[in-house]
Order: C-alpha cells, then sequence, then structure tokens
C-alpha cells in the first residue's frame, strides 16, 4: 500500500501542476456555452455503461489460498437514457441496472455461489458553469437482491443521492448517500456490513494509460469502519475502452449472501470501463 499512495498523492500533484484549461467567456455567452455542452451530452448514445463492467479472479489476502476462499468476480453494468434534457432543471431520466456474480471456478461442478441484481430509475442532473462541465447529481431508487428464497435470501432498496465532481480531465471525486428500506427477513442487520454511505475518487495519468479507483464504504456505527475498495488498471490500447485490472476489497458486504463476513481479496483481470469517468 505505501507504493499506491506514492502514486496517488504524485497524481495529486500533476493535477494541480497541470490543471484543465478554462476557456474565458463573457456573460452573454454564458447561456449559449451551457445550451451548446447539453446539446452535446443530448447527442451522445441513450445505451451505454454506468458502473465498472469486469471479470477478475483471485484469492484471499493472509491465508491460505483454497477452492473455498480463491474464486471469479464479475459484474456487467449499463443504463439507457430515457430523455433528452427536457425535464425541468435540464435533467435527464434513466434507468440502470448491475449484476455482481461470484463464482466458485475451483470447485467441482463449478458453481455459481451468489448472483446480486441491482436495478434502479433515477434523475441526473449536470453540472454546467463557465464552459465547464463541474459535476453530476443524481437522485434514484434502487433495488439489490440475490434472487433467493428461504433463509439465503437477501435484498434491500435505497434511495440514493449520488454526486461527481470532475476537478480536471484527469480527477473525479465522487460520493452516495443513501436512505435504506430494508425489507429483507434474514438481513435486517445489513447496514452494519454494506454501509450508509460511500466517498472516493478515480485518477487518470496524463497519458491516459493508468488509472486508479479508491472507494470507501462507511459502514453504519460511529466507529472508523469501512470496506475499502481499491482498483488499478492499465489500459490495453490508446482507442480502447479495455484495462488490465489488479482490485483489492477489504471489509465486509462484497456480496449479499455473504454480507456479514469478512472478506481480503486481490484479483486480477480484465476491466472495462467508459471513456470518460465510471459511476460508483
Amino acid at each position: 500500500m505505501k507504493h499506491l499512495w506514492s502514486w496517488l498523492v504524485g497524481m495529486a500533484l500533476l493535477v494541480v501542476a497541470f490543471p484543465a484549461p478554462a476557456q474565458i467567456v463573457t456573460d452573454s455567452q454564458a447561456g449559449y456555452i451551457a445550451d451548446s455542452i447539453r446539446e452535446e451530452l443530448d447527442n451522445r448514445p441513450y445505451f451505454s455503461l454506468y458502473k465498472d463492467t469486469y471479470f477478475v479472479a483471485g484469492t484471499v489476502l493472509g491465508g491460505q489460498p483454497s477452492e473455498w476462499n480463491s474464486d471469479v468476480k464479475f459484474q456487467i453494468s449499463f443504463q439507457q437514457r430515457l430523455t433528452k434534457s427536457v425535464l425541468p432543471f435540464h435533467s435527464y431520466l434513466y434507468l440502470f441496472y448491475s449484476q455482481k456474480a461470484i463464482w466458485h471456478v475451483f470447485r467441482n461442478s463449478l458453481p455459481f455461489y451468489d448472483l446480486n441484481f441491482n436495478p434502479g430509475i433515477g434523475l441526473s442532473k449536470y453540472i454546467i458553469m463557465k464552459n465547464r462541465l463541474l459535476g453530476k447529481v443524481t437522485l434514484m431508487a434502487e433495488h439489490e437482491s440475490n434472487g433467493r428464497d428461504g433463509t439465503a435470501s437477501r435484498s434491500w432498496n435505497k434511495i440514493s443521492l449520488a454526486g461527481e465532481a470532475y476537478i480536471s480531465p484527469y480527477l473525479m471525486a465522487h460520493a452516495k448517500y443513501w436512505i435504506p428500506i430494508v425489507d429483507g427477513k434474514y438481513n435486517r442487520d445489513i447496514l452494519k456490513y454494506m454501509g450508509i454511505y460511500q466517498a472516493g475518487f478515480q485518477a487518470r495519468s496524463l497519458d491516459d494509460k493508468w488509472v486508479l479507483d479508491m472507494t470507501l464504504v462507511k459502514r453504519a456505527g460511529w466507529n472508523l469502519n469501512f470496506n475499502t475498495i481499491v482498483q488499478l488498471g492499465y489500459r490495453i490500447n490508446h482507442n480502447s475502452n479495455q484495462f488490465i485490472m489488479l482490485q483489492y476489497y477489504n471489509g465486509y458486504g462484497e456480496h449479499m449472501l455473504d454480507f456479514d463476513q469478512y472478506h481480503s481479496r486481490i484479483r486480477f483481470g480484465l476491466l472495462i470501463r467508459p471513456r470518460f469517468f465510471s459511476d460508483f
């Protein structure tokens, strides 16, 4: 982790030293420029990537690897924009969908251990000031469950408010807070493990080859108890959105079936993400 933090500090210094160029505009031009940025957003594809899509394999950290603690984890995530910026406050209506799987490929018959389904619907508002896209705010309703019954059933619902700040073309900070509606009989204490809010950042190198993400998910309670996700990716080809990725997870709530069990995992594989920044 020492080298990781050194890399992060270096990226921060580069962002400060080489900020994004800002075009000076007059007040009379501001409205036209904001409309131009919205027009560009309106013309983007309706169907697009949402959160990271990845396929990674790995094992436990600080223990003896076995068929029970070594696995494949993958996630697919996309969004469908339903409107252009014709809603109040020039906001957009979206459908969201993410699905995550834990796959025990090192056991006999290669069983899927857990599948988590996360659909949602929400409004996104882009923040535009002085010829710059500064960020995005999203209010959404989402559901998450593992689609199982009996004592293995896990589910909850959330009203979430998410924000992204585009500090420069190379650095984005994000945060998300949710009001939970826990309806699962066997996961009443899910907030103690899967959290009440999260925050983090995504940084890109100046040559656009490397990307580093860190997300901290605050578990319920007054202690400094966080679930930590760190991802380091290297772009395979300059013109592609595919990366070779190293992913580190430490904490609880990595998936819903074992939400109350501690996991420390390191995994390696393929990451697919937008050319801009991912959502979280």
